[in-house]
């Protein structure tokens, strides 16, 4: 009774009062461990059930091995939910300690505490959820700032299905509504379809739009709207989406190889020249997207993209041709 006590008085020490907004939950040792690390590496996944594999890869590549003493501390970062992953994860090898942090206002985002703790993790990890959140809640906050810290000290950042949303340089943010495939060909500038820019900018994420769910929820189309956007837009002159199905992640390394890991497939889009149609209200035209479809243990370089090994797919009045998957 009295461990379950100690637990729950941890969580109402950062509960304050009810309108609090930062939640923590730690577990493990509340001690900070500054290992030598040998990232920046990222976990990008596609949502669904986690590849916890992916998981611990992200966390021996950050500490530099698969078998030694070296020890990690992991922050999970929520905008919604609780401390789901904290049993499993501290459970994987080399886990010091990890701390759910679930932030659900800006004003909260700049707690100097809460940014000192995520500076001091060598890995972060953005849960699921809802992308609106973490682009309005942590975009331009120090939170942005210290998860930018652990990557350029050699840690590893990661993150599934709306934590994936982010990670790369352009982010489809969600926040009017969910864009479907449908709606999106038949009208890139679709209501549902708007982006975020100047958030995180890792390396081997430059001019490139993720997306989660991708099979499962038929995002083909919507992507490549969104890539599309990017060159209509004078984003980028050309454009790439790196897109995951579900209980699938790609991992990369510090040279930029993303290995696929998990049970499904992921597809590497890459929009090459000015859409031929990408107007408002009108369906989108686009020939020849270029596709590499990877299965797992499958490797892309995201670094060097390959210019051979793809499938092309056209898109024309809103219609594409074949089968895109």
């Amino acid at each position: 009774m009295n461990k379950i006590l100690l637990t729950f008085c941890a969580c109402l020490i950062f509960s304050f009062a009810a309108e609090a907004k930062i939640t923590r939950y730690l577990s493990g040792n509340a001690a900070d461990v500054q290992p030598v690390l040998a990232g920046p590496v990222l976990n990008l996944g596609g949502g669904g059930t986690d590849v916890d594999p992916a998981i611990q890869w992200m966390i021996d590549k950050a500490r530099g091995c698969t078998s030694c003493a070296a020890k990690v501390d992991v922050v999970v970062l929520r905008a919604t939910g609780s401390n789901g992953y904290n049993a499993s994860i501290l459970a994987m090898n080399g886990v010091d300690s990890v701390e759910s942090i679930v932030i659900t206002s800006r004003k909260d985002a700049t707690n100097a505490a809460l940014s000192t703790t995520i500076k001091n993790a060598e890995v972060v990890f953005f849960a699921g959820g809802d992308q609106c959140d973490y682009v309005t809640i942590f975009k331009g906050t120090p939170i942005e700032t210290s998860v930018e810290f652990v990557y350029a000290k050699g840690g590893a950042v990661g993150g599934t299905s709306a934590g994936l949303a982010i990670q790369g340089e352009f982010v489809y943010d969600g926040c009017r509504a969910s864009a479907v495939s449908s709606d999106a060909l038949a009208n890139p500038f679709h209501s549902s379809i708007t982006f975020t820019y100047n958030f995180f900018n890792w390396n081997d994420m430059q001019t490139v739009v993720t997306d989660s769910h991708f099979q499962q929820r038929d995002r083909m189309g919507r992507l490549m709207a969104f890539l599309a956007r990017q060159i209509r837009d004078g984003k980028s002159s050309t454009a790439w989406g790196v897109a995951l199905n579900e209980v699938t992640s790609v991992v990369v390394d510090q040279n930029g190889l993303g290995t696929v890991m998990g049970s499904g497939n992921a597809y590497f889009v890459f929009a090459d020249h000015v859409p031929e149609v990408c107007e408002p209200g009108q369906p989108l035209t686009f020939s020849n997207y270029k596709i590499w479809k990877a299965a797992p243990g499958q490797t892309f370089n995201l670094r060097n993209r390959p210019t051979t090994g793809f499938y092309s797919v056209s898109v024309l009045n809103g219609q594409m041709s074949g089968n895109p998957y």
